[in-house]
Order: structure tokens, then C-alpha cells, then sequence
């Protein structure tokens, strides 16, 4: 059985180059299936560096947005953005929220919710920040599935017999398991779906690094490879990302979103 191990996101430089492609692209079809409604006042909680704030700045006309996310590292990197301008950033804890009681009419997570070792009280948490009929929505990777956006990696990983860590959180990334944390905090309305991302690198090397970073549990467990296995993992995902005649390779992932309305 894998090690389940613990993720820090402590640099959010890195954080960015491994995941904000993804994020912004997961994002826009997020916001287009959730419909918020126009001059919301919007919560995001685990918001980064602040790709998904920017999102929803951009496109869903909020009067205001708050955005949170554990991590100073984080939050000191989407201070110093653009989008600072337009919304405010803290450093808050999910499962505490900071904010008086039905404080938000807009709801989301962006990639975190699985991260929150208690999802059951972040959640009885937006449920309380919520206005009457807010929006609360979130969506993850399917890790359960094995469709997050490192797969290739992990799987030339297994084929080269390394083991492969555990994601915090794996179990309730389902849409099964999104749709019962919904319903069991009382939202209404709740309905959930799968959310198919294509993207492409460049090239290889832009995979790779991207995907290698030590704040990774992948990237701890890579570092410690001798040349010679580090090689041979490098074919074995060569093999699984064939590129195309320009350099550059493609794969899709899946994410699994859900959503609901706080009671009237």
C-alpha cells in the first residue's frame, strides 16, 4: 500500500509552474457548469496564487472577492499579482473561516478541498458563511480514479517498480464522494460532475520539470532516485507521452466538481 504523505504548498513559484496551467484551464469550465450569479460577493477558499481569483474576477462580474489560503507563501506570491487590486487575501484556515455568519453569496474551492483533513467542518463552515440560497461549489482532481494531472508520471513510476505516495484526500475525490460531503453538510440542490481537461507542453522538458518539484511528494521521491533509475523512469514516461512532430506532448486529466445551495 502507498505512503500516505503530507503536502505543503511552500512555494508558490514552483506551485504556479506545476499546476496554475492546469488550473486556470479546469477553472473555466468550473465557472461555466456553476453559473454564479453577476455582483456576488465571493469567498475562495485555497485560492493559491491566486489563478482561480483572477478567473472569476474575469469572467463572473463579482462586486468583491475574499480569498483564502493556508499557505503564507502562497498568498504573499498573489499579493505581489495584479489581482490584488481587485481582491483582498489572507492568510485563514478553512476550517476556522474568519467572517461573520452568511457573509458570501458565492462559495468556491478550486483543487484544495480533498487537501483539508476535515472536509466535513470546512464545509459545515461555507455552509455557515453562506447567505440564504448562496452558492457553494468545489472541485478536485480525481485522484480515487488516478486522473490527476500527474498520472503519467506516477504511472512510469509504478513500471519502474517505485512506489508511489499517496494523495492526501484520495478517497472523498469521486463523484460519488463529493456528492455524499454535500448532502451530509446540508446543502440543497446538490449535483455533481466530471470535468475532461486537455493541455499540452512544449516539449518533454517542460513536462518534466514542471512535474518534478521537490515541494511534490512525487518530486521528494524522484530526487532520491540514482542516475542510472532517474533514466529509466525518464523513458518510461517518454514512452507513455509520445510528442508530436513539433516537440510538444498532450494528455487529458479529470477533475470531479460539485455543487449546492445553502437553505432559504
Amino acid at each position: 500500500m502507498a505512503e500516505k504523505v503530507e503536502v505543503v504548498f511552500n512555494d508558490a513559484v514552483a506551485y504556479e509552474r506545476f499546476m496554475g496551467r492546469w488550473s486556470r484551464a479546469a477553472g473555466k469550465l468550473f465557472l461555466d457548469w456553476v453559473v454564479p450569479p453577476k455582483g456576488a460577493r465571493w469567498l475562495d477558499i485555497g485560492c493559491g496564487t491566486g489563478v482561480f481569483t483572477h478567473l472569476v474576477l474575469e469572467t463572473c462580474a463579482p462586486e468583491a472577492v475574499v480569498a483564502i489560503d493556508l499557505a503564507t507563501a502562497q498568498i504573499d506570491f498573489a499579493r505581489e499579482t495584479p489581482v490584488a487590486r481587485l481582491a483582498e487575501f489572507h492568510v485563514a484556515d478553512a476550517q476556522a473561516l474568519p467572517f461573520p455568519d452568511r457573509s458570501f453569496d458565492v462559495i468556491t474551492s478550486a483543487l484544495v478541498l480533498n487537501f483539508i483533513s476535515d472536509r466535513r467542518r470546512a464545509l459545515t463552515e461555507m455552509h455557515r458563511v453562506g447567505r440564504r440560497r448562496a452558492v457553494v461549489a468545489a472541485y478536485v482532481w480525481d485522484f480515487a480514479a488516478g486522473q490527476s494531472t500527474s498520472w503519467p508520471l506516477a504511472r512510469g513510476m509504478r513500471q519502474i517498480g517505485m512506489e508511489v505516495p499517496k494523495t492526501p484526500g484520495s478517497e472523498d475525490s469521486s463523484i460519488e464522494a463529493l456528492r455524499s460531503l454535500f448532502e451530509q453538510a446540508n446543502f440543497e440542490a446538490v449535483t455533481a460532475r466530471p470535468i475532461d481537461v486537455l493541455l499540452s507542453y512544449t516539449n518533454f522538458e517542460d513536462f518534466w520539470q514542471s512535474q518534478v518539484s521537490p515541494f511534490t511528494p512525487n518530486g521528494k521521491a524522484i530526487a532520491t532516485l540514482r542516475q542510472a533509475d532517474r533514466a529509466k523512469l525518464v523513458e518510461a514516461v517518454r514512452a507513455i507521452l509520445p510528442d508530436h512532430p513539433d516537440g510538444s506532448i498532450a494528455y487529458s486529466t479529470r477533475a470531479n466538481a460539485v455543487k449546492g445551495r445553502v437553505p432559504a
